[in-house]
């Protein structure tokens, strides 16, 4: 194996044989034509590849250059080692699209990597990942999550240790020996109450470990501390085990969400909320089904609910376990002891949104198949949170409202609980409800019990399909469609079940809140609410005694496996440094570009030769290189941007609207070889200057295996002290300080300010943006999209007068690409005075009123061009391939506003991200909409979005959006009912 040493004298910007082994991809055909550049030269080719490197980073002020120096490297056989020691990172650790790699430290205990002041949301994420193993160390005081994988294949987190320092005092180098190990003995039950053991804060990051949109993965041996939603969180994923693990002092201890096939084997969950859940989250990827929960531990879970916001803020403390609107769950073999509220609810949407209310049609409200057996169950319910209807309706604190209805519905023993709390609430035949279909109108698959399997690119259907749960006379399939229960041991402590029959009855306290309903007791509370017997529980477990019932019980559910891991071969070793000197310092002609370098990652822009002035990118592109213009475009602290398109000689690019539903969300598809320039200027019109600051690439390229394949590497800007301009390779990103002073072209307004904190991004993060919804794999175009180039040609800045780029042809872009014989496939095009083709479609200019062709300042037009600006600034993350689609939160441009659009959408995840929000669009609320807080925010890693390229407010663009969800999104849009209140329980509403 080749050893590498990144020592701490690695500078990310030095030209090395670390930094020169940062390209990505090889390409397939450089070697004939660097032999043909140099003739006379032996013809003995170099190594193409270096792989099995180990990259080592020690604790010191060059950890994180060090860190992002290897992260952005690593491929297949690599590994990423950190020392023994005290780290303090001020970067999060991102693996992209990659395989088969490994980070370790020197063990839990011994490794401690501290991200409180980093700039990142998230300590250690990888994404798009086939292949990764995270073993033997600690993460502390992420601001987000602490370990995340999205898309990754195979993810094995092995003796794993997520903490945050919480309320008391931060955990530091000299205290981290004595802190790390945390015990369970005094939760504190109340906000405040003494915690000798550790103190919860809210501003905890979200999820201690948390995979995502994942397959085949392994949790072993790992603990979370702290979170302010959930410690170890597996979610939309397929295959999952969850086993030999701790959890404590989080809002949730472990989390199974819309998950198929998962696993809770000997795990503790202690001093938690709620110590173990299994749901179903409405509008996100998929839907799950089938986990098990066995040999697991769940006890002392009475912290006080410190969630900010979202579904877990409804989790009363002193759960052991609790699901919700998920079908197929075994547990057996467990313990619950000492768990103050329940050790088991078992509970439906409907107690949360109402009878049918559920804006999710896809989403089954009630949990099914539900089996419990052979568990031990203990001192459950002796100690209810107290009852504050006041803050209920007052103030959207909601934490109480489930243990108060179990506590004023215990007729016996008011404000206790029992061993097991189900709901009661079971949904009746739906008949007149049809089966439910596709986008194309064809019935979508279904399971063999005849359930619907859905996803989310399936339309959200009219009514809630559930015929398959009855038989032809109508009545409920059982045991199938129920719940088992049996053979569990209970202590005498504690009654052992109850059904409280949902929110019935609920509505007469209301009347009798007035005029001091702080002072209302349990008991007092119990006297108020007479009526029926049906309103209050009752004890009697028959109805789930399915053995006496049917004659059987439901049958055991099969355990997970995780099948052996291979490599795909789809992502090459990395370059060797001979193979990349030997492209990119290839002599070329005049004119021409290197067109053999493109297979690399070169040190310096000007190797290859792309522009005719190699100072300044401005200037006349080489080879037909197209300048172009967006429409609308992403904001990136108010930088000027120039583009240009470099389509190889003999090719053209196709082009593919998503007019026909075809390329909803793509763009045009380039040739292998396309390169795409994109520089980033600050320009400062008092001065009549203008500061480049940083160019990036995109580069089609074809890997060993034969696929395409876009890398992206970036170049940064410098001037040297005899004045010459040189830009040069910075895969670990960089930070500027930068300023602007000039008008918008489009509004005339002066935009003028500055920032210390302009970040040029590392190609890992630029992977995170441009690495979905395209066929091709890496970072692939996401602006160029015909809607966005239809408009006639002008530079973003009037810098440049008529010079260079400057006096390209102003003319309609398709046009003119059409006509230089560089695109395919477009249809006749009627264009306007403006350079506009009124017959494709067209993205209007987001801060221009009227320019959607509504009448200006009109709803339709405001509309528009808000839609146009969240398409460009958060789409490419936002939809049901991208980054963020575990969201459920989906901008795309076609895309009907309704919950998916985030009218009245609760959030997928809490923590400081959802502001303390509870929906992401409230109709005619920005104050209490999460996304106006997020596209606020420019400085809080937790919140700020985009959370890359951007650390000043757009203020034009908080405005437009606030103006939208103020004036013009009202009740009329589909699911603006279910924001309701300020809580998240709709059915106790008044």
């Amino acid at each position: 194996m080749i050893q590498r040493l990144i020592t701490s004298g690695f500078a990310v910007l030095g030209i090395s044989a670390m930094l020169l082994l940062s390209g990505c991809f090889g390409g397939s055909s450089g070697n004939d034509r660097a032999d043909a550049n140099r003739p006379g030269q032996e013809t003995e080719q170099p190594p193409r590849f270096s792989e099995g490197r180990v990259f080592q980073v020690a604790p010191g002020e060059q950890a994180t250059e060090d860190m992002v120096a290897a992260m952005i490297q690593l491929r297949p056989g690599d590994s990423l080692e950190f020392g023994c020691g005290y780290f303090e990172l001020y970067h999060g650790l991102l693996i992209q699209a990659t395989e088969d790699v490994e980070i370790r430290g020197c063990g839990k205990d011994e490794t401690v990597l501290n991200f409180r002041n980093s700039d990142n949301v998230t300590g250690l994420e990888a994404l798009n990942v086939r292949g990764i193993t995270v073993k033997d160390l600690t993460i502390l005081d992420s601001p987000g999550d602490a370990f995340k994988l999205k898309g990754v294949k195979w993810g094995t987190l092995l003796n794993v240790r997520a903490i945050w320092s919480g309320g008391g005092e931060p955990i530091t180098r000299e205290n981290v020996a004595s802190r790390l190990h945390v015990e369970c003995t005094s939760p504190p039950f109340n906000e405040g109450d003494p915690a000798p053991d550790y103190v919860p804060s809210a501003s905890s990051g979200r999820y201690g470990i948390y995979p995502v949109e994942s397959e085949n993965i392994l949790v072993d041996n790992s603990e979370s501390i702290g979170a302010s939603d959930a410690g170890i969180y597996v979610g939309q994923t397929n295959n999952a085990i969850i086993r030999n693990s701790r959890a404590a002092y989080n809002v949730m201890g472990f989390e199974i969400e819309n998950v198929q096939g998962g696993e809770y084997d000997s795990n503790l969950a202690e001093c938690n909320t709620g110590g173990f859940l299994i749901y179903d989250l409405e509008n996100i990827t998929q839907y799950g089904d089938t986990s098990v929960m066995l040999n697991n531990l769940s006890r002392n879970n009475n912290t006080y609910n410190f969630a900010p916001s979202g579904i877990v803020s409804a989790v009363p403390r002193g759960t052991g376990f609790i699901t919700l609107g998920y079908d197929n769950i075994e547990i057996y073999n467990n313990v619950f002891e000492d768990n103050s509220t329940a050790a088991i609810i078992y509970t439906s949407y409907e107690l949360i949104d109402g009878k049918g209310k559920t804006s999710d049609k896809k989403l089954d409200p009630y949990t099914e198949g539900l089996h419990i057996h052979n568990n031990v169950m203990k001192n459950s319910g002796y100690d209810l949170p107290p009852p504050n209807l006041e803050k209920v309706l007052v103030d959207g604190e909601v934490e109480t409202v489930l243990p108060t209805l179990i506590g004023i519905k215990n007729l016996n023993r008011p404000g206790k609980g029992a061993h097991i709390v189900w709901d009661g609430l079971l949904d009746d035949l739906n008949a007149d409800c049809p089966y439910p279909v596709d986008a194309n109108g064809q019935p979508v698959p279904k399971k063999a019990n005849g359930k619907p399997i859905h996803t989310n690119e399936h339309p959200n259907p009219e009514c809630l399909y559930n015929a398959y749960k009855f038989d032809n006379q109508g009545d409920r399939k059982l045991p199938e469609w129920g719940a088992c229960i049996h053979s569990n041991e209970f202590s005498s402590d504690s009654l052992a079940y109850m059904n409280f029959h949902g929110t019935r009855g609920l509505e007469l306290l209301f009347a009798a809140m007035d005029p001091d309903p702080s002072l209302l007791s349990w008991q007092s509370l119990s006297d108020i609410l007479t009526g029926p017997t049906e309103f209050f529980a009752d004890s009697d477990m028959s109805e789930h005694d399915c053995q006496a019932r049917f004659g059987r019980t439901l049958a055991s559910l099969p355990r997970v496996t995780i099948p052996p891991f291979e490599r795909s071969g789809g992502i090459d070793p990395a370059p060797s440094e001979e193979f990349i000197n030997q492209l990119c310092e290839a002599p070329v002609a005049n004119g021409q570009i290197n067109r053999d370098a493109l297979a690399v990652d070169c040190p310096r822009l000007e190797q290859y030769n792309l522009f005719a002035d190699a100072q300044n990118p401005r200037s006349m592109p080489h080879e037909g290189g197209v300048p172009f213009v967006l429409n609308s475009k992403l904001f990136s602290d108010y930088a000027t941007k120039y583009r240009v398109a470099f389509i190889p000689p003999g090719t053209k690019a196709l082009y593919v609207d998503g007019q026909n539903g075809g390329n909803l969300n793509g763009t045009i598809h380039f040739p292998t070889g396309t390169v795409i320039a994109k520089t980033f200027a600050f320009t400062d019109e008092s001065k009549g200057a203008e500061e480049l600051v940083e160019t990036r690439l995109l580069i089609k390229r074809t890997s060993q295996s034969g696929k395409a394949v876009w890398s992206g590497p970036t170049y940064s800007w410098s001037t040297h002290a005899n004045g010459q301009k040189v830009a040069k390779l910075v895969p670990g990103g960089e930070t500027r300080s930068v300023s602007w002073h000039y008008q918008d072209q489009h509004t005339g307004k002066l935009l003028a300010g500055s920032t210390d904190s302009y970040a040029i991004p590392n190609q890992n993060q630029c992977i995170t943006c441009h690495s979905n919804d395209d066929l091709e794999a890496g970072a692939a175009p996401i602006g160029p999209k015909p809607r966005n180039l239809n408009r006639a040609y002008r530079p973003e800045s009037d810098f440049m007068g008529t010079a260079g780029q400057g006096g390209f042809p102003r003319v309609n872009q398709l046009q003119y690409w059409k006509d230089q014989g560089l695109l395919a496939n477009v249809p006749p095009l009627q264009v306007d005075g403006r350079g506009v083709a009124t017959n494709i479609e067209r993205l209007p200019h987001w801060n221009v009123p009227g320019d959607s062709g509504a009448a200006s300042g009109s709803d339709e037009d405001v509309e528009a061009r808000l839609r146009a600006y969240l398409e460009v600034n958060c789409q490419h993350c936002h939809n049901d391939k991208g980054a963020a689609s575990n969201t459920g939160y989906y901008l795309d441009h076609y895309r009907k506003i309704d919950a998916g659009y985030g009218i009245c959408k609760k959030p997928t995840a809490t923590g400081g991200g959802s502001c303390g929000r509870q929906h992401v669009v409230v109709p005619g609320d920005p104050g209490r909409s999460i996304v106006s807080c997020r596209v606020e925010d420019a400085s809080d890693p937790q919140r700020k979005m985009p959370p890359i390229a951007k650390s000043v407010s757009h203020t034009e663009a908080v405005e437009l959006l606030n103006y939208w969800i103020g004036q013009v999104v009202d009740s009329g849009y589909d699911n603006a009912e279910a924001c309701g209140g300020s809580g998240i329980f709709q059915t106790i509403t008044p």
